[in-house]
């Protein structure tokens, strides 16, 4: 009886190494898309020079990414026999390493997170994370020589399978400090105004956006002359022209991770004065199209909460039609350019 057990948690470390590694690559990505940095929130790139964390952040990535995945293919007949204790002997071998750096970022750098699941990983480095690689690493070479797997019977077999899995859930969760940091994100929502959210996504949101599209006949420039925030808000200046006068084009894009609001004004750039819209160009006529420009719809804004009024703050002007509001006094206003109001349209 005690061989058959031993043989069925041997089978289940398969499965379950192949959804730490897929999860732990999935974190990784996800962390990147948010901060735009290969090497961002990965502990062990700490360890290298700073020309080689980029190389080194994409190493461990599609390390992880081809060992999950290499475990799942291999599982069955198709790898049986050198293809299965190839990949096993790279997942122990992964863990293992792992195992070593985080001895090594504990002992040199020990305020940083290991970087194991992304944002979830930004504790340091304890006993607990370097326990659990050293297990994972214990359960890849416990994997070596397994025949092929099969379907588990119904019945008991099934049920032992599923007690040892919870087993081993259990001590992984005991062993990993990610579990706290998410159940504390699931019952916190983090307010806009202390929001962190990179420039890089503001940016690549606006050229997105249906704003962008409608204004960028009038911008000249591809990068901005001036970007600031306003606590649920960043302004992204562009330079622009109008008919013959040298004007901005102010959009104003809320801190929102997907889908953010945005809008935006034309400005003289001498007199500070926000300008009406030039019309748009009659579209040309073919199967389908109409002859004439269709007006910009405008986005609704978001509610900005009470108006605050002084220097620094969020001077809540509206605009009759649209209840749109308006903002005075930057944090980092331009000498040569008059700032105080940004009417957004």
């Amino acid at each position: 009886m005690l061989s058959i057990v031993v043989a069925e948690a041997r089978e289940v470390q398969i499965p379950l190494l192949s959804a730490v590694l897929l999860a732990a690559c999935a974190a990784k990505f996800a962390r990147i898309l948010r901060v735009g940095s290969l090497d961002a929130g990965l502990g062990p790139t700490a360890l290298f020079p700073m020309g080689l964390r980029r190389p080194v952040a994409l190493t461990i990535c599609i390390a992880e990414l081809c060992c999950g995945i290499g475990l799942l293919v291999t599982a069955g007949p198709l790898g049986r026999g050198d293809p299965a204790d190839t990949v096993r002997i790279a997942t122990a071998v992964l863990f293992l390493v792992a195992t070593c750096a985080l001895i090594e970022l504990r002992t040199s750098h020990p305020e940083t997170g290991c970087g194991c699941f992304g944002d979830f990983s930004t504790s340091p480095v304890g006993g607990r994370t370097v326990a659990r690689s050293a297990l994972l690493a214990a359960a890849a070479l416990a994997t070596m020589g397994l025949p092929p797997l099969h379907p588990p019977h119904r019945g008991a077999e099934a049920g032992r399978l599923l007690g040892i899995l919870a087993a081993e859930l259990v001590v992984l969760a005991a062993l990993s400090p990610e579990l706290g940091e998410g159940l504390v994100r699931l019952g916190y929502s983090e307010p806009c105004e202390l929001r962190r959210l990179p420039a890089v996504r503001t940016l690549t949101a606006l050229r997105r956006s249906s704003q962008w599209r409608r204004r960028a006949g009038l911008i000249t420039a591809d990068v901005p002359v001036d970007m600031w925030r306003e606590l649920c808000w960043r302004f992204v200046v562009f330079p622009a022209r109008a008919a013959d006068r040298e004007a901005e084009v102010v959009f104003a894009v809320f801190l929102r991770p997907h889908r953010p609001a945005i809008h935006a004004a034309l400005v003289d750039v001498v007199t500070g004065e926000v300008l009406a819209w030039p019309e748009l160009p009659a579209r040309r006529a073919g199967p389908g199209w109409s002859t004439e420009a269709k007006p910009a719809k405008p986005d609704r804004a978001p509610d900005c909460g009470p108006d605050l009024v002084g220097s620094g703050a969020l001077a809540a002007q509206t605009d009759p039609g649209l209840g749109i509001p308006a903002y005075r006094d930057p944090p980092t206003p331009r000498p040569d350019k008059d700032l105080a109001l940004y009417k957004v349209l």
